[in-house]
């Protein structure tokens, strides 16, 4: 190992439970040296998805039990390698998707998990298109496959995901139906999608009338009792993909019951005789295969990114937090009033 002491200092923000964003706690800790294919990672940029939002509450499927440190993506500069690993990489800045750990100052990775972030993309906007642009991407392209031409509704057209969605489905020629706030109107007419309002008691009504003939596909985060309007406004051969349960955040009980649910009713009308289908997207499927998971992350990040480089996405970045204010950053992505994502960047002071 090169660049660092065998122990790096790291500033971490810790869950502790199912705690208000307030509740989260600051601890900092020596962190081992980097093992064989393992680099230190000094985190840049980390962002705040939906999926921290489930955690802080012990709602997300498959989350480690507390306290750990959440995190689900990260931007940073390779400061130590550890045995086997090429020591070009010091000093280049990479991103990776973890699922959790990011929100830290330095951290442990595998390098083989690390992508390169091309030269004079911004960290927080390189953050933008992680594990919303991968899901986002292949949610389009891998689980939809919609042509050229065709039609797509995305649920919170506003938000990290869909504002990416919106952008990579336009880029692929692709009409899209938005819904989101009133005041997301504009910014999501900008980034190409009709925009309908996600509060009008007559939302489904009126994405009939802008796609009389049903859609291709309709990418539903919400759940909950929308879905089957979800999967009404399918044309034969449309595709439902659903990737989350927004609808049940605020309900008691954990994320098993609510899933299980879900996903049950996904399956079942995979056999109903109209030509539909409807799928779960799960970002982690498939990992039991590593080399072959790698490969498809690394692909797909490697296309986001070069995007951002080439101007054609453009980041969608609601805000920017230093690490020690997680809990506020956190605060605003839960209130729902942003347009793109939040992001926590790295402190000043941080070496």
């Amino acid at each position: 190992m090169t660049g660092v002491a065998a122990t790096t200092r790291a500033t971490e923000i810790v869950l502790p439970g199912a705690v208000a964003p307030d509740g989260l706690r600051v601890r900092v800790r020596d962190l081992p040296a980097p093992a064989r294919g393992q680099v230190v990672l000094r985190m840049e940029a980390s962002g705040v998805s939906f999926a921290e939002q489930q955690m802080r509450l012990g709602k997300y499927y498959d989350q480690p039990p507390f306290p750990f440190v959440p995190g689900y993506d990260v931007v940073g500069t390779v400061v130590a390698t550890g045995p086997g690993v090429d020591r070009a990489l010091q000093g280049g800045r990479y991103a990776a998707v973890t699922k959790v750990g990011d929100w830290a100052s330095h951290l442990v990775l595998d390098a083989a998990d690390l992508v390169a972030v091309p030269a004079g993309v911004d960290p927080a906007a390189a953050e933008t298109v992680l594990v919303n642009g991968v899901t986002a991407w292949q949610m389009l392209h891998r689980s939809a496959r919609v042509p050229k031409g065709g039609t797509v509704v995305v649920l919170g057209a506003n938000g990290g995901v869909g504002s990416t969605l919106v952008q990579l489905a336009r880029h692929a020629g692709i009409d899209v139906i938005g819904t989101a706030s009133p005041r997301h109107h504009d910014a999501v007419q900008q980034l190409g999608a009709r925009p309908v309002d996600y509060r009008d008691p007559a939302l489904y009504e009126r994405i009939r009338a802008l796609a009389p003939d049903g859609v291709d596909a309709v990418f539903d985060h919400v759940g909950g009792p929308g879905l089957k309007q979800s999967w009404a406004l399918l044309r034969r051969g449309g595709t439902l993909v659903n990737y989350g349960s927004a609808s049940t955040k605020g309900e008691d009980g954990g994320a098993i019951g609510p899933m299980l649910a879900l996903f049950g009713r996904l399956y079942a009308w995979n056999y109903l005789p109209n030509g539909r289908s409807a799928t779960f997207y799960n970002l982690w499927a498939g990992k039991r295969n590593i080399t072959a998971f790698r490969a498809r992350m690394n692909d797909d990040l490697t296309r986001l990114l070069r995007l951002v480089a080439d101007g054609v996405l453009t980041p969608q970045i609601a805000a920017r937090f230093p690490l020690d204010r997680a809990g506020e950053a956190l605060a605003l992505a839960e209130s729902r009033t942003v347009l793109g994502k939040v992001v926590i960047v790295a402190q000043e002071d941080q070496p």
